[in-house]
């Protein structure tokens, strides 16, 4: 539809400024990234002219818009590759035109794609490699090989089309075999074998961006989608993974060597197990049979190393259960405690505690961290304890000596009238001594201290212990906080975790006591973002004549609720109009409810 000439144009918009929200920024920012590229020291290199950037800034401004149908957005398409043809190199490598063939691929079809990375790469293929390893270029490379997963199984008249976007990813990945120590070393160039390794063995993530994830989404693990591979990409896998071994050393010594087999290990874990187990097997005997001092073994070095330690948990967390043992046994057997207190080998320890939980190799663990309890927690290293209360949830083992532990570590286990504080110090993790430090000339203890200082290790032990078979200590700790202690948990961002778990594990009976504390609250939890969503748990747990207790309190102040942008979500979940208006009606609706619940739980039970 829109060649050069046509963008030159105003376009719908297009009056926004760059450095709107949305746009790619304006132009003395741009100005200033590109004085940065060319002070990189490829100042040498052909660059688009000023008229090109510009036609592809603009392109990029109307793939913000709509189209109309397929017709017209397959035409755009097609016209703005025409102008990609022949300079489809020099487009990657710039910003603008980087960004723009990143999100133009996705649009185009198999033939379109496979002509672009034939360009990319050249004759014989071996221009991949500068394309990869380029700061720009390697993006829309890893863009282009992502389209495999989308256009692989389309239709059976693509099929010739789609060998040809096979054969260039088969060619790309020759290169990356012939390139293997350089690519996998590369700041950029590592991100399209990563990317490489996912598409050849049949599954991908979400594209890589260059925004920085929030908290949450960092420690996650991407959400990977599977899909079906031509015969060759499985013996092209098998191919690239066994070169990669030759290069083992470098993920020992390079951290960015090191996320390539990281990656490597966790796709062919999920799509060829086997082929994991072998390359598992084999990196562990490479790390095990480095030199080391005498009567050391040298993992003990590498877990301590900031770039091998990552390869090493990757291993520990896809491990059969025999490989666990062996390593227990041989490598890690007398030195856990020394490895958590180390300010790298501390997570690696987790995940080893973490995958030991579903073998009977984790009592031996246990028995071994727990002597150095106190040791970890004055360290700081509060992952290895949470991790290690978890794996006791889900083994169903040594719970009770844990929870001993830890009232013995946080100085309220003796005498037994502190236990009722065990709660508060364990979501703060301070002692009591230092919780209930004295404010007073005589130095005695001040037991009316607020709820303050709940901390996300704190918040996470306590919902690992709430898994626990045992948990009067916890539920007896929490009755004995007052009302305006529980409201702030409720709207604590890592408390309100605790007082859900604790009121959805509790019986029916211990949870109508810690409603009954929280009568008074509820309008002003209904009006928290956070606890207006502990309010709904609790809700959908309460029974029939509980609901009725929480919704007698928050009727009369329904011009509040109905107005404030959380608890309105509220006063329509519980529908507390049918309670005012039509309460029998109300009462059916809340009985049936309740019915189908205990019915579906009795059903898991």
């Amino acid at each position: 539809m829109l060649g050069k000439a046509e963008l030159k144009k105003p376009l719908k918009g297009g009056n926004k400024k760059r450095g709107q929200k949305g746009g790619y920024g304006g132009d003395s920012k741009r100005k200033k990234a590109d004085d940065e590229l060319k002070a990189e020291g490829d100042a040498g290199k052909k660059r688009l002219d000023a008229l090109s950037v510009g036609y592809y800034r603009r392109v990029g401004e109307r793939l913000n818009e709509d189209f109309e149908d397929a017709e017209e957005r397959d035409m755009f398409v097609e016209n703005v590759l025409s102008e990609v043809k022949g300079k489809a190199s020099l487009v990657a490598m710039d910003r603008t035109g980087s960004i723009t063939l990143q999100r133009l691929l996705p649009l185009s079809n198999p033939d379109q794609v496979a002509k672009v990375m034939a360009e990319l790469g050249g004759e014989s293929g071996s221009d991949f490699k500068s394309i990869s390893c380029d700061r720009c270029g390697g993006h829309v490379v890893e863009s282009a090989i992502r389209q495999v997963s989308r256009l692989t199984g389309a239709k059976e008249d693509e099929d010739e089309r789609e060998d040809a976007l096979e054969v260039q990813l088969l060619s790309l990945s020759q290169v990356v075999r012939d390139n293997s120590a350089e690519f996998i070393r590369h700041v950029h160039g590592s991100h399209v074998v990563r990317t490489l390794l996912h598409v050849l063995a049949g599954c991908v993530g979400p594209p890589r961006t260059d925004s920085r994830p929030g908290a949450k989404d960092r420690n996650a693990a991407p959400q990977l989608t599977d899909f079906e591979i031509p015969t060759s990409f499985w013996y092209e896998l098998k191919s690239l993974t066994e070169t990669l071994m030759d290069k083992v050393k470098l993920s020992i010594t390079d951290s960015v060597a090191s996320a390539v087999f990281q990656t490597m290990l966790t796709v062919c874990h999920r799509k060829r197990p086997k082929l994991c187990k072998r390359l598992i097997k084999r990196i562990v005997e490479f790390l095990t049979s480095c030199p080391a001092a005498p009567g050391t073994s040298p993992l003990l070095v590498f877990l301590k190393d900031q770039a091998s330690s990552h390869l090493i948990e990757t291993i520990l967390q896809l491990s059969p259960k025999s490989l666990l043992r062996e390593l227990y046994k041989h490598h890690l057997k007398g030195h856990l405690v020394g490895l958590a207190l180390h300010p790298i080998a501390n997570f690696p320890v987790q995940r080893l505690t973490a995958a030991s939980a579903k073998c009977k190799l984790f009592p031996r663990l246990f028995d071994e961290l727990v002597q150095g309890l106190e040791a970890i927690m004055a360290a700081g290293h509060m992952g290895v304890i949470v991790q290690l209360a978890e794996s006791c949830a889900e083994a169903e083992e040594r719970q009770a000596e844990l929870m001993q532990c830890l009232l013995s570590a946080f100085h309220c286990a003796e005498p037994s009238s502190r236990q009722v504080h065990c709660l508060t110090l364990f979501m703060s993790l301070l002692t009591y001594d230092v919780y209930y430090r004295s404010d007073t000339a005589e130095g005695g203890v001040q037991l009316e201290v607020p709820l303050s200082s709940i901390c996300y290790h704190g918040s996470r032990l306590v919902q690992a212990l709430t898994r626990f078979r045992e948990r009067s200590v916890l539920l007896s700790s929490l009755r004995a906080l007052t009302s305006e202690d529980l409201l702030t948990l409720a709207s604590d961002p890592t408390g309100s975790h605790v007082l859900q778990a604790l009121i959805s594990t509790s019986s029916d009976k211990g949870r109508g006591k810690i409603l009954k504390r929280l009568e008074g609250q509820y309008v002003r939890m209904a009006c928290s973002k956070l606890g207006s969503r502990v309010l709904e748990a609790i809700w959908s747990s309460a029974s029939v004549s509980q609901r009725q207790t929480i919704a007698q309190e928050l009727v009369p102040s329904e011009s509040q609720l109905r107005s404030d942008q959380f608890a309105r979500h509220v006063w329509a979940k519980f529908a507390l109009s049918h309670f005012i208006n039509r309460r029998a009606q109300w009462q059916e609706i809340q009985t049936g409810q309740s019915k189908k619940r205990k019915l579906f739980s009795d059903f898991l039970q």
